[in-house]
């Protein structure tokens, strides 16, 4: 299992480096507060006391038999993509990791009100449970518009690195997607060149239009229409895991 704190070599991605902000935001309301202390416990996901791997598989009892495949999206935000990837994708059981409680209690309204039984939530950092996953668990994984650190004294504590993507391949099935969105270049680009250097994942685009339109079904994001109406234009990513 790779280290995700980085490999010698590869300066920037060295240090160990905290991927997220602030943890809590505006004080949560009442309906909010319930929502955390009933709804989240039983989607929490919590990893095993030994050093057992996990089996995403298993996270999904409510949908009567193992579900026809498993994605993670890492850092969710307010969870628009995850809920409605949700609703399209009855059958498919998704994990949402986010440390953000104020995007956490987001999350958990829309499963309330849409009453989706096919997500689990991680909201710790995200690190530790792909380390406990087992190798080719996973369909496809999502990070879209990950923090972007954007000064040079805070990049080391970007998610993406060479050791998290050498991580997203080991748990991806052969033939899985790692799909990856930036409204900020550099971040983009910094993706890119990590990935291009990482043995076991494949860049998909053949044509301009693969990374400068959005993947297929794309629900949007509050963030992303932000960065639309700031002018800020966004960058699609899509790798592909390449055969064992």
């Amino acid at each position: 299992m790779s280290d995700l704190n980085g490999r010698p070599g590869h300066e920037a991605d060295e240090p160990e480096r905290a991927f997220f902000g602030r943890r809590k935001g505006k004080r949560l309301r009442g309906l909010q507060e319930r929502r955390l202390a009933e709804l989240l416990p039983a989607l929490r996901v919590d990893l095993p006391p030994d050093d057992r791997p996990l089996d995403p598989r298993t996270l999904f009892p409510a949908l009567d038999g193992a579900p026809e495949e498993v994605w993670l999206e890492i850092g969710f935000g307010g969870g628009e993509h995850l809920a409605a990837q949700a609703e399209a994708h009855p059958r498919i059981g998704i994990i949402g990791a986010e440390p953000f409680v104020n995007g956490v209690v987001k999350l958990l309204a829309a499963i309330e009100a849409r009453g989706l039984r096919n997500v689990r939530i991680r909201d710790e950092d995200v690190t530790a449970l792909l380390a406990r996953l087992p190798e080719a668990c996973l369909d496809r994984v999502y990070l879209l518009y990950p923090d972007p650190w954007p000064k040079r004294r805070q990049r080391k504590r970007r998610f993406v690195s060479d050791a998290s993507l050498a991580e997203i391949g080991r748990v991806l099935k052969e033939g899985g997607l790692f799909r990856f969105a930036s409204d900020i270049d550099d971040y983009a680009g910094w993706t890119l060149v990590r990935a291009a250097r990482c043995p076991v994942l494949t860049w998909t685009a053949t044509q301009a239009r693969d990374w400068t339109e959005p993947f297929a079904g794309w629900p949007g994001t509050r963030y992303e229409a932000k960065a639309l109406a700031a002018g800020r234009r966004p960058t699609y990513l899509e790798f592909v895991r390449r055969p064992r």
